[in-house]
């Protein structure tokens, strides 16, 4: 098994500016706003993702969750598990939480914040080498928002092309919330 160092200033980096975020979603709720029901402002959403070919298979599970504070702000945690597997080659389990931060400064225009943790484990059939390890990124992202659905672009500020599970550190996203 390949032994994997990690940069724990990055993840504790990564960590504590996600919780920033937060808290600043936190610290702009308006103090004049009337108590109201927790669940009224709670929205859940999340991906599904299904692919299969000639040996190959793969499937992802991604529920999420928000509290939507205000009209801009929202944050929330989010879960994923994905599966993947290549005949005669490898196969691949990846599970992992994050920590999703939205603000809308317009409301057709979303940025977001999301700090996401992974365990990746890798099997090379070939290779007889075996991976397994946590992958941190941080994503920074910018969308299109026209109600329950917003379309963008993220960028991951941490990426590593050796332990990615991504090819670049740019990724199209669609969020779906209801």
């Amino acid at each position: 098994m390949k032994k994997r160092t990690y940069n724990f200033q990055k993840i504790a980096f990564s960590l504590i500016m996600s919780l920033c975020f937060a808290h600043l979603s936190f610290a702009q709720v308006s103090a004049n706003k009337t108590q109201s029901n927790f669940w009224e402002n709670v929205r859940f959403g999340g991906g599904v993702g299904l692919s299969f070919g000639d040996g190959f298979f793969s499937g992802s599970l991604a529920p999420s969750a928000i509290y939507q504070f205000s009209p801009q702000f929202a944050t929330g945690l989010g879960l994923s598990g994905s599966y993947v597997k290549s005949r005669n080659d490898f196969s691949s389990t990846v599970l992992g939480a994050s920590i999703l931060n939205f603000y809308s400064p317009i409301p057709e225009i979303q940025t977001s914040a999301e700090f996401e943790i992974l365990n990746v484990d890798r099997n090379f059939e070939s290779d007889f080498i075996d991976e397994n390890y946590w992958y941190p990124a941080l994503y920074l992202g910018l969308g299109y928002n026209t109600g329950n659905v917003t379309v963008g672009i993220r960028y991951d500020v941490l990426y590593d092309e050796n332990d990615s599970i991504y090819a670049e550190p740019y990724a199209p996203f669609v969020r779906v919330f209801f």
